[in-house]
């Protein structure tokens, strides 16, 4: 073959396989491109699987998140969730790993859907954890569901007291140098307290205006004022009562009186809360009383409702909390000038309306005390409590009507 035509050729076949290269080349990248682009976002893989949603997710909820310091699990929970009371539903349990329940700051949390329905898996590093590891974080660290700190302050200073601690908690019986009332530096006895070590410490109670169930009248408890805290000093035993336990004030809120109830000041709040919802979705209670004895609550702050144990409460409950709608004179009504007020006025009830959210932290037999983890208007003594899904239609429940 002539040089110049054997060039020609192999020039040509050499053109013919870059070409070829190159359509494999871009073909692949297409498959690729094509992949890439079908793998579904969250949304998307919700809207694909052709599920309604039993659990919606919030609008913006984000493939990953790290956990961070002073989170709580309520947090973390609304970050994936428009009701974080669901979290259960979607939380990944790995029975391999010790404590499954337990976020700490670093972990990484990832939304992904399993069979079409969400699901939050716990890593690490970039990595799913799904198999047995050391953690060597302190379980003191660990992600709580609330703020701790309220809860322990709540738990060592109690405002919100059963029938029950009142009746069998210890009392203040008297003074020394005859005083009538105690205060910072006094010294007081204590009946009931036992024999407890030299140097513990303690909280002094009063014993306030009585809680009574609206349904029925009757005496659930008491709202409680931090009196003082009282370290041990010594105690006495005698025959002829329970003994007296001598105690130093160390510091005080108000004067000390005879009757006032002695409490652990190292009280522990014991375990983790794990959010859920009651299981009675027509729950219907009220609230009897704010922490402190205030008037009006807002998040953060300690509420008393008139329901436990037996109407099904746990720990962990969320509950809702309506305003009753008030009733308001409708004076321009009946067709006047709307200049002028008229004798004959209708009277007009405005709608009832969620104010915020509750999260049960101890529940008694007829009694429960929660933390406001949701506020958007001042809740007061009075206000209703329904199921937490109440009034949501996205939620399966139908919507509030009076």
């Amino acid at each position: 073959m002539d040089r110049k035509l054997r060039a020609a050729s192999n020039l040509s076949n050499g053109r013919s396989r870059w070409t070829r290269a190159i359509a494999v080349s871009l073909a692949v990248a297409g498959t690729g491109l094509a992949m890439w682009a079908a793998v579904p976002t969250p949304a998307a893989a919700q809207q694909a699987s052709g599920q309604s949603m039993s659990v919606p997710l919030a609008p913006d909820a984000p493939d990953t998140y790290v956990v961070k310091t002073g989170d709580t699990l309520w947090d973390i929970a609304g970050v994936f969730l428009k009701y974080p009371w669901y979290w259960p539903e979607i939380w990944y349990v790995n029975p391999q790993v010790q404590n499954p329940h337990l976020i700490y700051p670093g972990d990484v949390l990832r939304l992904v859907y399993v069979d079409g329905k969400p699901r939050i898996t716990l890593g690490t590093a970039g990595a799913v954890r799904l198999s047995p590891e050391v953690r060597v974080t302190p379980l003191a660290q660990a992600i709580r569901t609330i703020p701790y700190d309220i809860l322990m302050n709540f738990v060592q200073r109690p405002s919100l007291l059963t029938r029950k601690q009142v009746d069998k908690a210890p009392r203040v019986v008297g003074f020394r140098s005859r005083h009538i009332l105690g205060s910072t530096a006094n010294e007081l006895y204590v009946k009931g307290l036992g024999s407890p070590p030299v140097g513990s410490e303690y909280t002094i109670v009063h014993v306030g205006t009585a809680l009574r169930d609206p349904d029925d009248g009757d005496l659930l408890g008491y709202v409680g004022h931090y009196a003082a805290t009282a370290r041990t000093i010594t105690t006495t035993d005698r025959s002829d009562d329970e003994g007296l336990t001598h105690l130093t004030v160390l510091d005080n809120g108000r004067e000390i009186q005879q009757g006032d109830k002695v409490f652990p000041a190292d009280a522990k709040f014991g375990d983790d809360l794990v959010l859920s919802a009651p299981k009675d979705r027509k729950l219907n209670g009220q609230v009897l009383a704010v922490v402190d004895g205030l008037a009006v609550a807002g998040k953060y702050q300690v509420l008393a409702i008139n329901r436990g144990k037996r109407d099904g409460l746990a720990p962990g409950n969320v509950v809702a909390i309506f305003a009753r709608g008030v009733e308001v004179r409708d004076r321009y009504s009946r067709g006047q000038d709307w200049t002028k007020f008229t004798a004959t006025y209708d009277k007009v009830t405005l709608p009832d309306e969620r104010n915020g959210t509750l999260l049960l932290f101890t529940v008694h037999d007829r009694m429960s005390y929660g933390l406001v983890v949701e506020s958007t208007q001042p809740m007061r003594i009075g206000d209703f409590i329904k199921h937490p899904d109440f009034g949501h239609s996205d939620t399966g429940m139908e919507d509030f009507i009076r």
